[in-house]
């Protein structure tokens, strides 16, 4: 690799790409998510909504991903099975979906699921559900039994400077004043803890007794480059950290997103720690991950569900009556619309979805849609029969990452192969790698998803990879490529502030009683008389613990 430079290397590894695709173009195209039905919804004339049937069901759980399935788990616990969920899409997890290329399992979506923290009891009851999570010689621990559902070392590397280097934050050859910068950041975040609970979920800290302190407030109030900037945090390899960060989380970057969703990445969950200041300070939080990623989850959460969970299914209307509520629902498979009456409906659908769906939607409802603001996402899942060739530095890892990738919003890929057991097969055997792009950045990224063909998309990627992987064109066999319009919302400047002001006026004064003996109000979501809403979009940004916590709170309301 001496004298090649990473220009050199991009140019070399397109000639490759050139070369290869001359004589064998990729199979390919894409998957995943029905951008047509969506579509359907909104382009759908109301009077083509007229119900072919009635029926009836106790409950009408609208929107089948983490928040929608964590609502029927929830119904399940407290006894309640008279409900319905409708799902949009031939499988229910919404981003947390799962797919397989050419018989080799991989997520469609979200890959992974930090070990939680105190704050999302709910989530470690799941887990503890699930045996992911048990008390050994009077200490929790997680991956089960044999450990096997924590992601596997080495958990990730950079490419950086020409090689791989453990870890995703640049350290191997950066200088002192980097270093200098790493622990200042560190510093900061430490205090801004001690200042004010940054929790996940993310309501837990400003319960009506306990409202957006006035240090999340001013955060709040700033994008995070102005606050890095009045930080004099302005060397090059932190921020770009710090960006990938923001955009692996929520969609887009530092630009963007506010101060205090910057902070919260860190200050939730793992802090930040710079090199150098304990051992093994440098490595991330233990992660359970599977192949197929969070799907792994979201077909735990759904198998309990038989004919009560309908796919390909979209709701067109939910209204409230003067007894209960009405759902008109569209059957893609037979395109009738069939109307469920039931006593409470739990809308567990994105906030502009919601908006448009609800007649007459309430007014925060509306504000929400026109506030928020959402982040595409393209998600391409490659099949290759045999390892790549790799550049030196750190061993192949789960996770890795390209400092400076080429295209726009990449953000690496995960190797659907690495929690493999045998080393043997992981070493010879096929994979899938999953690369990810957050666009939220980009301009228009929505209407290139909906408008280019899957080869643009393609040959970006696979140009991007050759730089590590010399080899990629001529040991990929398949590229599957799922589009996400609306991803996630973007924690953007003003969203903490304006959420957590629906919360305080909307949460009824009664309390609700987990399991873990903790009360907190019935609901920590918006809710109508007869309408309970639950999605991540009320947390202002798309994690596993938002969605789950939301939708499992939304049940136990429902059911009470």
């Amino acid at each position: 690799m001496a004298g090649l430079s990473r220009r050199n290397l991009l140019h070399a590894g397109a000639l490759a790409l050139a070369g290869c695709n001359a004589q064998r173009a990729l199979e390919g195209g894409f998957t995943g998510i029905g951008m047509g039905r969506g579509h359907a919804l909104r382009d759908r004339p109301s009077e083509d909504a007229a119900p072919a049937v009635t029926r009836r069901t106790r409950v009408v759980i609208a929107g089948g991903g983490v928040a929608g399935l964590a609502a029927a788990r929830a119904l399940r616990l407290t006894g309640v099975e008279d409900f319905q969920l409708l799902e949009l899409e031939d499988t229910p997890g919404g981003n947390s979906r799962a797919g397989s290329v050419r018989g080799v399992a991989c997520p469609l979506g979200a890959h992974y699921l930090p070990v939680p923290g105190e704050h999302a009891s709910e989530v470690q009851d799941l887990l503890e559900e699930l045996g992911l999570r048990q008390r050994v010689a009077g200490r929790w621990q997680y991956g089960g039994d044999d450990g096997r559902h924590l992601c596997h070392s080495p958990q990730e590397r950079l490419y950086f400077q020409g090689h791989w280097q453990e870890g995703l934050l640049p350290v191997q050859g950066v200088g002192e004043a980097t270093l200098a910068q790493y622990r200042r950041f560190a510093a900061r975040v430490a205090a801004l803890s001690r200042a004010a609970p940054f929790t996940m979920p993310v309501f837990k800290s400003w319960m009506p007794d306990r409202p957006a302190a006035p240090v999340h407030q001013a955060l709040d109030a700033i994008d995070f480059d102005a606050w890095l900037a009045h930080e004099g945090l302005d060397d090059a390899h932190l921020r770009w950290y710090l960006d990938y960060c923001c955009r692996d989380d929520y969609g887009a970057g530092t630009a963007r997103v506010s101060a205090w969703a910057g902070i919260h990445y860190f200050a939730s969950r793992h802090g930040f720690h710079a090199p150098g200041e304990a051992p093994g300070s440098e490595e991330r939080e233990a992660v359970l991950t599977w192949p197929e990623g969070n799907g792994w989850l979201a077909r735990r959460l759904a198998a309990p569900l038989a004919g009560r969970l309908r796919t390909g299914t979209s709701v067109l209307r939910i209204a409230e009556t003067r007894h209960g509520v009405e759902v008109d629902a569209l059957d893609h498979a037979n395109g009738r619309v069939v109307r469920w009456q039931a006593a409470r409906c739990i809308v567990a659908l994105p906030a502009f979805i919601a908006a448009r769906v609800v007649q007459p939607a309430p007014a925060f409802v509306h504000e929400a849609a026109r506030r928020l603001q959402w982040a595409p996402w393209l998600v391409a899942n490659l099949h290759i029969g045999a390892p790549l060739a790799d550049r030196e530095g750190a061993a192949p890892a789960w996770d890795n990452v390209l400092y400076a990738d080429p295209t726009p919003g990449g953000l690496g890929y995960v190797d659907a192969g690495h929690q493999r057991l045998d080393p043997g097969a992981l070493l010879a055997g096929p994979t899938v790698l999953t690369y990810y792009q957050a666009l939220g950045d980009v301009p228009q990224a929505r209407q290139a998803l909906a408008e280019r063909p899957w080869t643009h998309w393609r040959d970006a990627i696979l140009a991007a990879l050759a730089v590590p992987h010399p080899d990629v064109a001529g040991r990929a066999t398949r590229m599957e490529i799922t589009r996400y319009g609306h991803a996630m919302a973007i924690p953007v400047p003003g969203t903490l502030g304006f959420l957590s002001q629906i919360g305080l006026q909307r949460l009824p004064d009664k309390r609700w009683q987990l399991s873990n003996g903790e009360r907190v109000p019935l609901l920590p979501t918006p809710v109508t008389r007869r309408l309970l809403f639950a999605h991540a979009d009320w947390s202002g940004y798309s994690v596993f613990e938002e969605a789950f916590t939301r939708g499992h709170a939304a049940g136990l309301a429902a059911a009470g």
